[in-house]
């Protein structure tokens, strides 16, 4: 399996060009974390990413999506009462952390594997500007098995509206 950092430098952010080059695959080398393709792709930018930030000092990533009342899910969760599913922003944290996985060094393709906690506050409509996911590294496996452990928040136009915790990640290596 390659090293990611053979075929990427990390960077302090991306923007959302850099997101979707890494949706295209091979970004951090062949068989390695890729976010996925619009519209499951679920930000626009990633703002910050550090491998010593964050509440626990292991790492921390914040992305944003801008709002656009155009969104797909606005037109097919809760028709007449539009939000944005909350799985949505819980997702939008896995796709971080897979990503912070990979963009730290580890090989191998994310996998959302669990999460421990989700505690739901608000929501987020057609009339939100800026949704912003925090993402604190709890702990890291790196080995045989790759594993990232975070808790992370969804805030819209800077109010929380979630709050998860003990989200797992795991990097997959595929077999020849």
């Amino acid at each position: 399996m390659p090293n990611p950092h053979d075929f990427h430098t990390p960077q302090p952010s991306y923007t959302r060009d850099e997101l979707l080059r890494s949706s295209d695959g091979g970004y951090f080398g062949p068989g390695n974390a890729q976010l996925p393709a619009p519209p499951m792709l679920m930000m626009d930018r990633i703002t910050e990413i550090s491998l010593d930030g964050g509440e626990f000092g292991k790492g921390h990533i914040v992305g944003e999506l801008d709002i656009v009342p155009g969104h797909w899910f606005f037109d097919c969760h809760y028709r007449g009462d539009a939000m944005m599913p909350g799985s949505l922003g819980l997702d939008a944290m896995w796709q971080m952390i897979g990503y912070w996985l990979g963009w730290s060094g580890s090989p191998g393709k994310g996998r959302a594997i669990g999460v421990g906690e989700v505690d739901v506050t608000g929501s987020i409509t057609p009339d939100t500007g800026c949704v912003r996911y925090e993402v604190a590294m709890r702990m890291v496996r790196r080995g045989k098995l790759v594993l990232g452990i975070a808790d992370g928040r969804v805030l819209a136009d800077g109010v929380g509206v979630f709050i998860a915790k003990d989200m797992r990640v795991g990097l997959t290596k595929a077999v020849d």
